[in-house]
């Protein structure tokens, strides 16, 4: 097993740079000096099993949780203790666990509550193009939120999430209990995505898909990352990987 290492190179200038995070959940610590950079248009895949403090980084670096000690800088500009709504309208757009979708509003408002353009004027994604991506939402547009099914509820909150033009998005537990049409589809819009400039963050159970997806990946455990190395490199040390994951 190769000796654990706190922050895997990027493949270009960090985008998002996180430099050791210290984090509580409920007066216990969480995290526990976690660094993390993600570069322009790099897809990072955030591995480790229930528990360990992944969606608790991803809040950290959102600023919806206060982190006890490091600091979070966007673009070299540091955002640490920045309230969440000024970080997030720095460039980051957030489909969570559980999805978090408004289930008295109808589909159509839920996506256009999103919309807003980049810093640079521009708007890659439209209503139009998200309709593109997920068809099964356009003749709901005008049912509420509670009406969808799980399926539909998840393309609902990643097209918001891509509403805001992001230029990085983060994907918690993204296919989790989607059907295998559903799953398929979200990992061909992830594919899309790693064509373009758009950096990703993508937590999920199934990490073989994950290595397949992204070019980094790291592994969380007990609020430390324990492994981090390059997605292809870890495609060859898949006993390690289930030993830590434990599946």
């Amino acid at each position: 097993m190769k000796a654990p290492q706190d922050v895997a190179p990027p493949r270009t200038g960090p985008w998002l740079q996180a430099s050791g995070l210290h984090a509580d959940f409920a007066g216990n610590p969480v995290l526990r000096g976690v660094s993390l950079e993600v570069g322009v248009g790099e897809a990072i895949g955030l591995l480790g099993r229930n528990g360990m403090g992944k969606t608790t980084l991803i809040r950290t670096l959102l600023g919806l949780v206060r982190a006890r000690q490091g600091r979070v800088c966007i673009q070299g500009c540091e955002v640490t203790g920045e309230p969440a709504e000024r970080i997030v309208r720095r460039g980051i757009g957030y489909a969570p666990e559980g999805r978090g979708i408004f289930a008295t509003l109808t589909v159509k408002e839920n996506l256009l509550m999103a919309a807003r353009s980049r810093p640079d004027g521009s708007r890659p994604w439209s209503l139009e193009r998200v309709l593109q991506v997920f068809p099964a939402l356009a003749p709901r547009l005008a049912f509420g939120g509670q009406r969808l099914s799980g399926g539909e509820q998840q393309m609902l909150s990643i097209g918001r999430a891509l509403m805001s033009n992001p230029q990085l998005l983060i994907l918690d537990e993204a296919t989790e209990g989607l059907a295998p049409i559903l799953v398929r589809q979200v990992w061909a819009i992830l594919a899309e995505l790693r064509g373009s400039a758009m950096s990703v963050i993508v937590v999920d159970r199934n990490f073989r898909s994950v290595l397949a997806h992204t070019d980094r990946c790291v592994v969380l455990q007990k609020g430390r990352i324990v492994l981090a190395a390059t997605s292809e490199e870890l495609q060859g040390r898949e006993e390690e990987l289930t030993a830590l994951l434990g599946v």
